[in-house]
């Protein structure tokens, strides 16, 4: 179990808040988490890039020139892979990249990312409910108050994210924000810091800290 220092919206302390979640063997937590963010990326891929052979290619059905006589290579089709427009030899088709990992692996793996990234997360109660209207600077302002540099990629997660805070978020490049139901590896240890909301991180609890 770990301790978290919950601080307001305005920056100030306001408690602790704790996490206690299971995580992989030291010996083993990198593999894990490298072959979730490989799984992840790899499902990315739409894997749809498709070149045709010379049986798909349109045209050359008749011989271009007879066989004998003209002193060239013979030819039988002008769709062939060593003419311009013919056919292409061991081109891409359409494939899956989709790699196996089964759910407690899965599971194991974003509870040990999430885990190992806690020196660099920073719980918040009600954030964002004073947002009347969507302001980008009062996101910008708020992350200052919580100690994160302005240059630094931010990852924000919340229980039910509202249309105010997604738009106020959507115009930071380096701000993420997403529900606690979308966890991610990738996401987690590709942000440079973490804020969780007071509601998000009990709910991270509940689904994860069965196991």
């Amino acid at each position: 179990m770990v301790n978290c220092v919950l601080k307001d919206w305005k920056g100030k302390d306001a408690g602790e808040a704790s996490l206690d979640l299971k995580v992989a063997k030291e010996t083993t937590a990198v593999d894990l988490m490298h072959r979730a963010v490989l799984r992840q990326q790899a499902h990315m891929r739409q894997g749809t890039a498709s070149t045709l052979t010379r049986s798909e290619v349109r045209g050359g059905g008749r011989k271009p020139y007879k066989q004998k006589g003209t002193g060239r290579a013979r030819q039988g089709s002008i769709r062939t892979p060593l003419r311009p427009g013919g056919g292409i030899i061991f081109g891409p088709k359409p494939r899956s990249y989709s790699l196996a990992m089964n759910r407690k692996e899965r599971r194991l793996a974003l509870r040990t990312a999430l885990m190992a990234r806690v020196s660099d997360l920073v719980v918040v109660k009600g954030f964002g409910v004073d947002l009347k209207a969507p302001k980008t600077k009062e996101i910008t302002a708020a992350l200052q108050r919580l100690g994160i540099s302005s240059d630094s990629k931010v990852l924000i997660i919340l229980s039910d994210p509202s249309e105010i805070i997604s738009r106020s978020v959507r115009n930071l490049e380096k701000v993420k924000l997403i529900a606690a139901d979308q966890l991610n590896v990738f996401d987690l240890l590709h942000a440079n810091s973490l804020v969780v909301g007071e509601k998000a991180l009990s709910q991270i609890q509940e689904v994860y800290g069965d196991d």
